[in-house]
């Protein structure tokens, strides 16, 4: 029998199927430094600790994204190792904020699944939970991803298609512990822009681009320990392309908001998203956001904004998300729906 990892194809799956994902990996400041070195992230939380320690929250946490990307990296040798494409996600809900020291496991449900009408591949549905050194979940998520079959002949599972909600609610979400933005530091955090300021319906063209490079997103993409062949074997795919890892394109977009959106400090949850396209080296990201809902909060100071966050390939002034016949418009590469958390 062979020792090595061939991963799983869809006909692997089950419903009810569950992972113990390999690899704890311990958080460290240098996930920072490099998260800084290949996204142009300026959010003033997780960038100083004075900065942390006066919103009240002890120390300085890494940026949710780092968390989000480290716990979905645990789930690829189980669940995407032979993945066409990553899809969409849903539910996924920050439940504390993750700091250099802690240590990241990651369990996963297979909790749907239907084959495609090719017969040659099929979407899994996952939800997956990450725990801390102390068993305390620091997020969940449910994803859906396109598999390849190993065998073409073998007949279509009984489809299942789990019931997702389309957001969190505001009152699930979960606040920082001392969170309290009534002495928020707006100098300091580089934009004036309160709770107040946005109205629902407002699009934000955030203005920036950035080129996408086979370097850079191949080191990312190692550094989340993420080892889907797509991403680096040009022989994974038939047109010889690296495929960009859909979270290189999130975390670019996110940090391309801070010109309008700085004072966005936390993400909350992410009530779903869809990667719309692929992307390439080569391809110039550039991002808008629409307010698509606002709540307040329990803790001090603190709004919610409920962002659609679009990340596309070329710049496009009008913000239109999809043409006339309802499919996304050309060049959207990713739509992003979540809640960030603002001083009021």
């Amino acid at each position: 029998m062979s020792k090595t990892n061939p991963g799983h194809f869809f006909e692997d799956f089950q419903i009810g199927q569950v992972f113990d994902h390999a690899t704890p990996r311990t958080v460290t400041d240098g996930d920072r430094a490099v998260y800084g070195a290949i996204y142009p992230t300026r959010f003033s939380i997780p960038s100083s600790e004075q900065f942390a320690a006066s919103v009240g929250l002890a120390g300085a946490p890494v940026e949710e994204l780092i968390a989000f990307h480290i716990a979905f990296g645990k789930t690829v040798p189980d669940i995407s190792l032979n993945a066409v494409a990553n899809l969409g996600y849903a539910e996924c809900r920050f439940h504390q904020p993750v700091r250099a020291g802690d240590t990241l496991r990651t369990r996963s449900e297979v909790i749907g699944l239907k084959q495609n009408s090719n017969g040659k591949s099929g979407v899994v549905y996952v939800r997956s939970t990450a725990t801390n050194q102390r068993g305390e979940v620091a997020l969940d998520w449910a994803r859906w991803v396109m598999v390849h079959k190993r065998d073409h002949s073998l007949p279509a599972p009984e489809t299942v298609l789990p019931e997702l909600s389309k957001v969190v609610a505001p009152e699930d979400l979960i606040i920082p512990a001392g969170l309290d933005f009534t002495g928020y530091d707006f100098a300091a955090a580089g934009e004036a822009h309160r709770f107040d300021d946005y109205e629902v319906g407002e699009k934000i063209d955030h203005v920036d681009g950035v080129t996408l490079s086979e370097a850079e997103h191949m080191m990312a993409t190692r550094l989340w320990q993420n080892t889907a062949k797509v991403h680096f074997n040009v022989e994974a795919r038939p047109d010889g392309n690296r495929l960009v890892y859909g979270g290189h394109v999130i975390s670019m977009a996110r940090a391309l908001s801070f010109n309008g959106l700085a004072n966005a400090q936390l993400i909350a949850a992410i009530n779903g998203g869809s990667h719309t396209a692929p992307a390439f080296a080569g391809d110039t990201v550039y991002a808008w956001s629409e307010v698509l809902d606002k709540a307040e909060t329990s803790a001090p100071g603190v709004g919610a904004l409920r962002l659609r966050l679009v990340a596309t390939k070329g710049r496009d002034e009008s913000m239109t998300l999809r043409g006339e016949d309802g499919k996304y418009a050309p060049g959207v590469l990713l739509d992003l729906d979540l809640w960030a958390l603002v001083p009021r």
